[in-house]
Parts: C-alpha cells; sequence; structure tokens
C-alpha cells in the first residue's frame, strides 16, 4: 500500500503559478460583457451613495504610471465602498481642449492659418477622442470598473453647453468682467495662462541699479538727488511709470563721489559697499510718505516717473525703492490704479519689444533686450552695479519655457465678490491629508482675479457677443440662445456662423442701430472647463451636488480642486465636494521624479504585460501615496513575492476545502469549535474590523500590510503549518478536521473579501473556486464580524500559549543549529513552565502539545532546564520509528510501522 494516497492532500485547480498577464485580459472580458458596473448599481439600488467624481485626466497621449496610481487608488475607493453597501456610481472623464492637441495636431503636419478655424478644430475634436479611446483602453487593463461606456468628455455638446449655462450664470451675476490687467503671458504659446499652468524653476538674471535724477522736488529735496532703483528685469525698464517708497520706511539722502542717492536708510552700508562707493554722508533722512508725489526723470524715455506708496516694498532686497511698471506686475498694476498709472505694455504676445518701448528696441525679444536694456543704461551712466542673481521664476507648464507679465485685455472671474464665501466653505470640507485645508485656504485667501480667456482656438469660445459700439452683450435671453444651439450643434457653430446668426430671432441691442454683431474671439481657460465638470458630468448624470470625494494629485490644489471650488460656489453657493483626498507624485528607485524627459519614467502597459495588473494594484496600496512615493523593478519584484504569499495561502485554504471534501452544510457552529479554532475567528474578526476602517479612511497600505501579515504569519507560518497534521491525516470527517476546515472557510470567505477591492483579477479566480458570490466577488459586501463568545479571555489565553511556542520555535532552531536534530518532527520537547501555564496547557491543549508545537513528542517537566523568555526547555532527539504514513516518530511495534493514529485512521 502507498500509505501517501492516504492522506487527504490538498485538491484544487487553482493554480499555484499566477500567470496575470494571460487571465487578467479574460476577467476583463467577462466583466464588460456581463456589463459588472451596471450590475453593481442594480443590486445597490436604493442605498446610500457614495459618490466619488472623476477629475479629468487629459487626453493626449498613453496613459502614464501617475494616471496608474491615481486610477487604481480611485478603483479601490469605488469597490471598496460598494462592499460597504454603498451605491458607488462612477463615471470617467476627459479633459479634450488647449493647447496640446493644437500642437499634437501642428505636429502632425496641418498648418493652421491654411484652413478655416472650424476646419482645425475638427481636427482637433477627433484627434481629442482617438486619445479618449487609447486612455480608455490602458485603464481598463488596470482592472477597473465604471461607466466607461459613458464617460464624461468636456468636447461633448451637451458638457459645452452646460459650461456656457455656468459661465452665463456668473456673468449675470457679475462675476465675469473684461478688463486690462498683468497677467501670465506666456511668449511660446503666445496665450495668456492661469496660475495652475504656471510651475516654477530656478534662472539665472541680471539684477541692476539704476538712477533716477529728481525733477519735481514737491519743496521737499533740494533737487539735485537721485533714487536708486533696482530690478531683476532690466527689459521692463522702458514701462517704468513709477518708483514706490514703503510709507513708514525711512530713507536717506547719502552723499557720494557720484552724487546724493535716495535709498533705504538701513541699506546704506552694504548698497555702499556693493556700488564701490566711498564717500558716506547721510545729509537728511525721511519717512517714505514725504516723499510722495516726487517725480524723477526715466533715463532714457521722455516722460517722468512718479514716487508712489505701496505696502509691497519691503526691505529684505534692492534699495526700498522699487522700480514699479504696471504693465507687467499685479503689485505694481494694483498700486499703479491708486495712483492712475495706466497699464502700458510695449511688449507684443511674441514676447518682443515693440516701438513704443524705443526705436533701438524695437523686435527684440525680451531676453536680448535685457542686454540692450543694461548696455543702454551704463552708456548713460545710470547704471550703478549690474550682477547675476539666481532665483525661482515662473515658466510654461506645457513649454518648460519663462512667461512674462503682461498687461492685456482679458476676461476675469471675480474672486474678490466670492472670496469669503469660498473661504468658508473651505472650513466645512473634510481634507486628506489635513494639511490640504491651510494649502487651499492660502490659496484662495492670496488668488487674484482669474483670467479665464486665452487666445486660442481649441476650446470652448467665450460666449460674449459685442454690439456696434463695443458693448459686450450680457444677457440672459441672448446666453441661453447660445448655449441652446452648442447643445444642438457643439461649439463649432460659433466658429461657423457669423455673429448675427448667434443672436435669438428679432433680437435687437440699442448699441447696435444696423443690427450687426461681432463675436469674442478668446476662448475660456481649460481649468473652466474641467472646473465645470460638477455640473456637465455628476449633477448631468442625475447623480446629487455635492460629491462625496474627490481625489487627484497634490498638484490640483492649485488646479482642478481650486477652479472646481470657485466655479461651484459661484454657481450652487455651495461647495462641489464634501471631501478631498490627494496623493504624491511618483519617484524611481533613486528618488528622481518619473516623467519622460528624464528617461525614467515607467509604462503601465510595461508593468501589466511583464506582472499583471494585480501586482500595480499591489504596489499603489502598498505605498504611502499621499507622500511621494516610489517605483522601480526591485519595489515590483517585492510586490510579486508578497503576491505569491498571498496566492499560495489561498491555493492551501482551497485546497483543504474542496467541494468534494468539504460543504457549507460541514460547517461547525462557532460555539462549538475549539479555543485555538476560535481564536484564529477572533483575528479574522479583529483584521476584518480593522480593515473595514482602513478602507474608510483611505490608509491601502495599513490593509495591505494588516491582511499579508496575517495571511503569511499567523495562518500560513502558525495556524495551517499547525492544521496540516490533521487535515491530511485524520479521517474526512473527524470532528477536529471539520473544525478546522470550518476555519479554513471562514478564513477564505473573510480574506477573499478583504481583498477584493485591491486584488480584483485574483479575488474573482478565487471566487470561481470558492462561489462566495454567485456571479461575482464584486457584487458583494466585506464579510461580517463571528459572534465569539469570551473573545477576551480566548484572546488572552492563546497568546499565552504563543509566546511559550515562540520560545520552543527558539530551542528548536537551536537544536537544528547544533545539529542535535533536522526537522522539527524529529524532536522530543522537554518543557518547564509555571504552574499557571502548565494548567493553561492542560486546558487547551492536553494531549495535543506535541502536535500543536509540530514535533513527535512533548513532555512537561519540573526539572530546571535551559531558560527562554518564559518557559525553561530541552531538545532531545525523539527515539522510536518513523511513522511511514504521517512521519512522525512513534514507539509503535506495529508490523507495517504505523502509528497507532494512523493504524485506527485506516481501519
Amino acid at each position: 500500500m502507498e500509505y501517501k494516497d492516504t492522506l487527504r492532500m490538498p485538491k484544487t485547480a487553482f493554480e499555484m503559478r499566477g500567470k496575470l498577464p494571460t487571465k487578467e485580459p479574460l476577467f476583463q472580458k467577462r466583466w464588460k460583457e456581463a456589463d459588472m458596473y451596471h450590475k453593481m448599481l442594480e443590486k445597490r439600488d436604493g442605498a446610500p451613495t457614495f459618490n466619488l467624481h472623476d477629475g479629468p485626466p487629459y487626453a493626449n497621449g498613453d496613459i502614464h504610471i501617475g494616471h496608474a496610481l491615481n486610477k487604481i487608488l480611485k478603483d479601490v475607493i469605488v469597490r471598496s465602498h460598494y462592499m460597504m453597501g454603498y451605491r458607488t456610481p462612477y463615471i470617467p472623464g476627459w479633459d479634450t481642449h488647449g493647447l496640446p492637441i493644437e500642437h499634437a495636431i501642428t505636429k502632425l503636419g496641418h498648418d493652421r492659418k491654411q484652413m478655416s478655424v472650424a476646419e482645425f478644430r475638427k481636427l482637433c475634436y477627433n484627434y481629442a477622442l482617438e486619445q479618449v479611446e487609447k486612455q480608455k483602453q490602458g485603464f481598463l487593463k488596470l482592472g477597473v470598473v465604471g461607466d466607461y461606456d459613458h464617460p464624461y468628455i468636456t468636447l461633448t455638446k451637451e458638457y459645452e453647453a452646460d459650461q456656457i449655462k455656468i459661465f452665463a450664470k456668473m456673468a449675470m451675476e457679475g462675476l465675469i468682467y473684461k478688463g486690462r490687467k498683468p497677467v501670465y503671458w506666456s511668449p511660446s504659446s503666445e496665450s495668456a495662462l492661469a496660475e495652475a499652468e504656471i510651475e516654477y524653476h530656478d534662472i539665472k538674471s541680471p539684477t541692476i541699479f539704476v538712477s533716477f535724477p529728481v525733477v519735481d522736488t514737491k519743496g521737499v529735496l533740494e533737487g539735485d538727488e537721485s533714487f536708486i532703483i533696482w530690478t531683476t528685469t532690466p527689459w521692463t525698464i522702458p514701462a517704468n511709470l513709477a518708483i514706490c517708497l514703503n510709507a513708514d520706511f525711512t530713507y536717506a539722502v547719502v552723499q557720494s563721489e557720484k552724487g546724493k542717492f535716495i535709498v533705504l536708510e538701513e541699506l546704506v552700508d552694504s548698497l555702499w559697499e556693493k556700488f564701490g562707493l566711498s564717500e558716506k554722508n547721510i545729509v537728511k533722512t525721511y519717512k517714505g510718505k514725504e516723499l510722495e508725489g516726487i517725480t524723477a526723470q526715466h533715463p532714457f524715455m521722455n516722460r517722468t516717473s512718479l514716487v508712489i506708496l505701496g505696502d509691497h516694498v519691503t526691505a529684505d532686497a534692492g534699495t526700498g525703492c522699487v522700480h514699479t511698471a504696471p504693465g507687467h506686475g499685479v503689485d505694481d498694476f494694483n498700486v499703479g490704479m491708486k495712483y492712475g498709472l495706466e497699464a502700458f505694455c510695449p511688449v507684443d504676445e511674441k514676447g518682443c519689444m515693440m516701438k513704443e518701448a524705443g526705436a533701438f528696441l524695437e523686435g527684440q525679444y525680451v531676453d536680448d533686450a535685457n542686454k540692450t536694456v543694461v548696455k543702454k543704461l551704463d552708456e548713460l551712466g545710470v547704471l550703478l552695479k549690474m550682477e547675476w542673481i539666481t532665483h525661482s521664476y515662473p515658466h510654461d507648464w506645457r513649454t518648460k519655457k519663462p512667461i512674462i507679465f503682461r498687461a492685456t485685455t482679458q476676461w476675469f472671474a471675480s474672486i474678490d465678490k466670492i472670496r469669503e464665501k469660498v473661504l468658508n466653505e473651505i472650513d466645512n470640507i473634510s481634507w486628506v491629508p489635513s494639511w490640504g485645508q491651510t494649502r487651499m485656504h492660502n490659496m484662495i485667501a492670496d488668488r487674484g482675479d482669474w483670467c479665464i480667456s486665452r487666445q486660442r482656438a481649441w476650446g470652448v469660445p467665450i460666449p460674449i457677443l459685442y454690439a456696434e459700439d463695443g458693448t459686450p452683450i450680457m444677457e440672459e435671453a441672448v446666453f441661453e440662445h447660445i448655449a441652446e444651439l452648442v447643445r444642438e450643434h457643439g461649439t463649432n457653430v460659433w466658429f461657423e456662423r457669423e455673429a448675427g446668426e448667434l443672436v435669438p430671432n428679432g433680437y435687437t441691442h440699442p448699441g447696435s442701430p444696423n443690427g450687426k454683431f461681432r463675436k469674442e474671439t478668446d476662448i475660456m481657460d481649460v481649468w473652466f472647463d474641467s472646473g465645470s465638470s460638477h455640473t456637465g458630468s455628476m449633477v448631468a448624470s442625475g447623480e446629487a451636488y455635492p460629491a462625496d470625494l474627490y481625489f487627484e494629485g497634490s498638484d490640483q490644489y492649485r488646479g482642478w480642486f481650486n477652479s472646481s471650488l470657485i466655479i461651484g460656489t459661484a454657481y450652487y453657493g455651495s461647495a462641489p465636494y464634501k471631501q478631498v483626498l490627494s496623493h504624491g507624485f511618483i519617484m524611481d528607485g533613486k528618488g528622481m521624479k518619473m516623467s519622460k524627459s528624464q528617461f525614467n519614467a515607467v509604462s503601465p502597459a510595461e508593468v501589466t504585460k511583464k506582472y499583471g495588473a494585480d501586482i500595480l494594484r499591489l504596489w499603489a496600496t502598498s505605498v504611502d501615496y499621499q507622500a511621494d512615493c516610489s517605483m522601480s523593478d526591485e519595489i515590483l519584484k517585492q510586490c510579486s513575492e508578497m503576491y505569491r504569499k498571498v496566492r499560495n495561502t489561498f491555493r492551501f485554504l482551497l485546497g483543504n476545502i474542496a467541494p468534494e471534501d468539504f460543504t457549507k452544510a460541514d460547517l461547525v457552529p462557532v460555539e462549538k469549535l475549539d479555543d485555538l479554532d476560535k481564536y484564529m475567528l477572533i483575528r479574522l474578526n479583529d483584521v476584518n474590523e480593522k480593515t473595514k476602517k482602513a478602507y474608510e479612511e483611505y490608509r491601502f497600505s495599513d490593509i495591505t500590510s494588516m491582511l499579508s501579515n496575517l495571511m503569511t504569519n499567523e495562518l500560513s507560518a502558525y495556524y495551517l503549518d499547525y492544521a496540516k497534521d490533521v487535515l491530511y491525516i485524520e479521517k474526512q470527517d473527524d470532528p477536529k478536521r471539520r473544525m478546522m476546515q470550518t476555519v479554513l472557510y471562514h478564513a477564505c470567505d473573510v480574506l477573499l473579501r478583504a481583498w477584493a477591492p485591491i486584488l480584483t483579477h485574483t479575488c474573482e479566480e478565487v471566487n470561481d473556486f470558492f462561489h462566495t458570490e454567485a456571479e461575482s466577488i464584486h457584487l458583494g459586501e466585506f464579510a461580517p464580524l463571528f459572534a465569539v463568545e469570551n473573545a477576551d479571555a480566548i484572546r488572552e489565553k492563546v497568546e499565552r500559549l504563543l509566546v511559550i511556542r515562540n520560545d520552543v520555535l527558539k530551542a528548536l532552531e537551536e537544536a537544528r543549529a547544533e545539529k542535535i536534530i533536522g526537522k522539527s518532527l524529529e524532536a522530543h520537547v522537554f518543557l518547564h513552565v509555571s504552574d499557571d501555564d502548565n494548567r493553561l496547557i492542560d486546558e487547551m491543549l492536553g494531549e495535543r502539545l506535541a502536535q500543536w508545537l509540530i514535533v513527535s513528542e512533548a513532555t512537561l517537566t519540573n526539572v530546571e532546564l535551559k531558560p527562554y523568555e518564559v518557559a525553561q526547555i530541552k531538545v532531545e532527539v525523539c527515539n522510536g520509528v518513523v511513522c511511514p504514513r504521517c512521519w512522525n516518530i512513534t514507539e509503535s511495534t506495529r508490523e507495517d510501522g504505523l502509528c497507532d493514529r494512523c493504524a485506527k485512521v485506516l481501519k
């Protein structure tokens, strides 16, 4: 007889190897054919709703690892809340307008100047939809669930019409206006930019100190003095209209060998050293407010500069006399308006100097003009010092080139009028991490009015028509008519029709006696597009406002979180979200931020092809995603190893509760289980409860850690190891075996449901063998807790036993190292423990002590032995013969060599 054939070894077709890249597409196909998303919604019809509103990625190029992190974590949130019992609608979205798509079309060989705007826009439209489809397929390969057959896309007619209605309501309430002021201007894009489209990089700039001779003293000065201004942008000197002082600072008139100079008194010593001046005699001092209204001669323009006062003037750099060009800076503009100064801007849309800057500068790009201006000032003898500094400077986030501040006529959304309301809303939102509240509060508190116009072709037009006299028409009936035209035809109707065809039939305006109109040519900032998604997607699809959660990268505090908050508060009177969650950026194994330009980016497609999407999902939920997190091949290998252990544990569980061996009818009631078995249910309860709480609080790394530790340490390394002796050797219906199988069954059920939001494909595969849910594990809920009486007492007893067991494991390891034994079944363990522990062992284990310790014999003794943490232990080689069936050493003298236990089982 082959005794191995009599053992009840695990039997399952659940494979040891995951083969995820091969299997996952099959599950994705199954879910699509079953319309799993709508089945999930149908099953939760009438349940409370948890709505995670998707922030739209930009539709341009293949998805990158940042996309993958974002979509995977959103999917985990959606699936986990579904398993908590919520109805979880999830409509993915795409941001599809803007400059990158215009550039992409140009790179494809299309000359925008050789076609109409409407024709160019059609090319952009088709290209954007191609990108949406490409990215959609990339997301679906991650195993995500959502209404991907009906996403929201910012270029659709319905979405654009809703966006125009939002603009219209804000305009009618006085929150939209046209004005001339300095804005972020990108010469490389030839367009105004929003704050969210700016990123900062260090650049090297010339900083200059220039003298402006006094012209009109206002009876305060002598007339032979000069103000010393400084700037890091010499090209703005032609636009200088004023010199700004701080009213409360003390300024000194200082005699030098080059004349009398006026600077901040506390900076005299450091400036004289910088200028290389030896004579330093303070003639007189004045408060800044005493010098207001004095004028000084511009170094090379035929005009004077007015001395004005401003709170933005500080003493930490420069001279305390701030060069002021209202057309090239926000502070300059704001203080200039108080003094009636114009926003003079002699720079064109390409960043080149115009003739108003002076003939010697005309046509020069601002960087080149820097050199020319410095040279001119030096020739005129008014340049006291030029030096180079490295400082942080704003750049266009798309072209990566420096921007300029340039006064232009633009459309703005007023922040001032709703600032207090928005700030109050921020206080009512839950922010995760909590620092998000302070960050957003400061951004809104400090934010100027939002420039929403862009000088581009591909986007939603600013729906303003002008009368013949130039009056912008802001009338509800006109806005409503335009919105309905867009809802029917899309925004290309704005570019295909004449202005007169865009007004309602029979419409007249006093400013257009001849019935003629013209239309605005600027489009809306794309952040206005995406910031309207709460209406164009969420409300339009019938979901309640506000959303339960917005979740994006931390850069969206100045982007989508910001624009959505402003627009939502302006339109509805309240924030569009109840809670905001953010994640960090992804770094490579060396701590460098991943990007294509650094050639260190990891493609999600490559990862899923090599490892499988579940490995990528395990990575995303294992890292501290709220901070910057790392990704490398080494890290993925570690995730693969964790996955392997999880999968093998599931395989062991399935193999020992195979349907032909064990069914639900064989489950032993909880109250009839041994305390050792009940303890495992108590531990399952602990982890189950903590896992649900962690899902609620988005602590995903805690979940993967708790679940993998339970499976690897407490199950595989302890309970399952100890259970093998019973599961394999006893009769099929042995009561103790059925108890252990009951624990294994419950463990599989709890763990399968707990892992399901993360390991979506693997858990569906496990469910195919386990049948927790008839059709899909993703239509189920988290497992309920077990009712275990006297749980605390049982926990205390078993945990004490486990401390004793740890001492035995140390002793066995030492005996193995000393070559006393090989495997643990060769051991005879002698234990000397306290009287209390003796009684505990007798109560909990009785004659099963050796079996529990996985040794052939265990003896309790009063003899003093080698001390360990809580027990005294000695390990000897067990005497006897090895049972050919169970491999335990026995003193049996049976002819077949079987131990009494195995002989009884086989009888």
